[in-house]
């Protein structure tokens, strides 16, 4: 089994970690894959200077994104003895966790529903419904 964990750095987050361990407890074998996914519309007009900052940009939220949300993540999973490991990507939030997930070969997606902003609370609009209507496994969203 393979689960696709989407993460926005709120302590809602938690929930979804949760429900994972929870799933994963009664499989004999399951890998789980921590996504961070950091907002960013490729659609925009720049310079090569500008393009070449917006590069660092990007870099310094990976460096982030890692840090503070999916290595502590993984960190939780695998000291459960459960076998984890860490996404961050730019882009659409529903279609990015969608494209991960299905290339993956992932049985199931899960977030964590939450009214504190961050990537729930995107999910939760547009996003939400695009993720829950679209994606191309099963999501399930922990309140």
């Amino acid at each position: 089994m393979k689960l696709v964990i989407g993460l926005d750095g709120a302590s809602t987050g938690g929930k979804a970690l949760d429900f994972a361990k929870h799933i994963a407890a009664k499989s004999t074998s399951c890998e789980m894959i921590v996504v961070y996914v950091i907002e960013w519309s490729p659609f925009s007009f720049q310079t090569a200077e500008e393009n070449a900052q917006r590069h660092k940009r990007r870099e310094e939220e990976i460096a982030i994104a890692m840090e503070r949300v999916l290595n502590p993540a993984v960190a939780e999973l695998t000291k459960a003895g459960l076998s984890a490991r860490a996404i961050v990507r730019h882009g659409d939030v529903a279609d990015t966790i969608d494209d991960i997930a299905h290339s993956e070969g992932a049985d199931q997606i899960i977030v964590a529903r939450s009214s504190a902003g961050g990537l729930t609370s995107r999910l939760f609009g547009s996003s939400t419904a695009n993720l829950v209507m679209n994606a191309r496994v099963p999501v399930t969203v922990v309140a």
